[in-house]
């Protein structure tokens, strides 16, 4: 079984969907310019749904699969993209390397 199982109605009030959501929604309160991403699934990891705001901060939450995050985005109201097809946005790889610079070394 997914992580939300298509198998049952009940997959729409899944614990684990309705913790992504909320995560997902409070994020794109908080900030302007939200574009979903999904990234491919990988051998030790299901897909996974990205939320980058204009300013770069991003998000990350497990999805099942395509079609999943896709009604994430459209529940969000936002734009959605497939990374293989998009890539990341230059602002999602500026604000990491601009995290990475601000954080102290050992």
């Amino acid at each position: 079984m997914g992580l939300f199982s298509r198998t049952s109605r009940r997959a729409s009030r899944s614990p684990q969907r309705a913790e992504t959501l909320a995560h997902f929604a409070a994020f794109v309160a908080e900030r302007g310019g939200v574009e979903a991403y999904l990234e491919p699934a990988t051998a030790f990891e299901p897909h996974t749904l990205v939320l980058i705001a204009r300013s770069g901060e991003f998000t990350r939450r497990r999805v099942p699969d395509a079609r999943a995050g896709r009604e994430l985005a459209r529940e969000l109201a936002v734009p959605f993209y497939d990374v293989q097809l998009t890539g990341y946005p230059a602002r999602m790889r500026e604000w990491t390397a601009a995290q990475r610079r601000s954080t102290p070394g050992p």
